[in-house]
């Protein structure tokens, strides 16, 4: 998707998030494919994911996709070691991981919901 290469390419000027990997295999549990990964400004682990159009249901995307951060840190750990370093890698913020869904619009369903989550899930218009 032709966004998703943009905001890759400009990941970190744009959102403050540097880039780790593009659709990345969360495994048979989670049985997805999270659209890009990343560390933001405070080295909180980040998924974004892109949707076009209008989105509704990113809530229920989100929440299997911050459950698999839970159940995979090694994994994460592995990867922010491999692009970016140890000192990195040490330095990952577990507390607050976040979710960023880039779309052109969201239901007023999933807006509430967000609001209501503890969850860090941020809607980008």
């Amino acid at each position: 998707m032709e966004l998703q290469r943009r905001v890759e390419a400009g990941m970190e000027s744009m959102l403050g998030i540097r880039f780790l990997a593009s659709e990345y295999p969360t495994g048979p549990w989670h049985r997805g494919r999270i659209d890009t990964l990343g560390l933001d400004e405070n080295n909180a682990p980040v998924v974004v994911e892109y949707k076009k159009g209008s989105d509704s249901g990113v809530v229920s995307q989100a929440v299997p996709y911050l459950s698999w951060l839970d159940s995979a840190r090694r994994e994460f750990e592995a990867l922010v070691k491999e692009k970016l370093g140890a000192d990195a890698a040490e330095a990952i913020g577990w507390r607050n991981p976040r979710m960023v869904c880039i779309a052109a619009g969201f239901a007023h369903h999933d807006r509430v919901a967000v609001h209501r989550l503890h969850e860090r899930i941020d809607l980008v218009r």
